[in-house]
């Protein structure tokens, strides 16, 4: 679908805010739950971000694996967790929270500084993008990952869902080992 470029542009701008505000809730907010539900936000926006450069795969495996999956856990675990909220809105900083702030806002200026003084005149992409080479061949990205994963990386595909599945099962196994050691140790406790 060809839309105008102020479109893209405006989408954009509204997906980057989204990204900026959340991620500042998300760093800022004492409250955990409010804090997870900002990285949801997040990843919903990153994954839009992913709609509007064509990439749909990665867009809806960002959806499913991170909100659907990874944010859903951390709520869970946030909720189980019994901790003691802030009253205030800025929490003490340590040396550590000083030497994080320092460090970030280094490689942040650093970034800055190679994103401005990069020629983008200069790299062909730019220059040249509705020039396609012969050899490449136009299908849709779902289509080709699935292709791929399926037959040259069907063996790594393989090995990674195994390693998953043992992974999943020794969570299960520590989970059940440390539920019965607190069993019987209440047990003891009432004689």
């Amino acid at each position: 679908m060809k839309l105008p470029e102020s479109f893209y542009e405006t989408i954009f701008l509204f997906l980057e805010s989204g990204l900026i505000l959340g991620s500042l809730g998300v760093i800022l907010l004492t409250n955990i739950v409010y804090s997870a539900l900002f990285l949801g936000f997040v990843f919903v926006c990153i994954s839009l971000l992913y709609l509007l450069l064509n990439a749909d795969f990665v867009a809806a495996a960002q959806i499913l694996i991170y909100v659907g999956a990874v944010n859903v856990l951390i709520i869970f675990a946030v909720m189980l967790i019994n901790k003691k909220q802030y009253s205030n809105f800025f929490v003490y900083w340590t040396i550590g929270d000083g030497i994080t702030l320092t460090l970030c806002t280094s490689i942040f200026l650093l970034l800055n500084n190679f994103i401005f003084n990069t020629s983008w005149s200069k790299i062909s992409l730019m220059t040249k993008p509705n020039f396609i080479p012969k050899d490449v061949i136009l299908i849709n990205t779902i289509r080709s990952i699935g292709s791929e994963l399926l037959t040259e990386f069907l063996l790594p595909f393989e090995i990674m869902s195994i390693i998953l599945l043992v992974a999943l099962i020794g969570a299960i196994t520590l989970a059940r080992r440390e539920k019965k050691t607190e069993l019987e140790k209440n047990d003891f406790s009432n004689f």
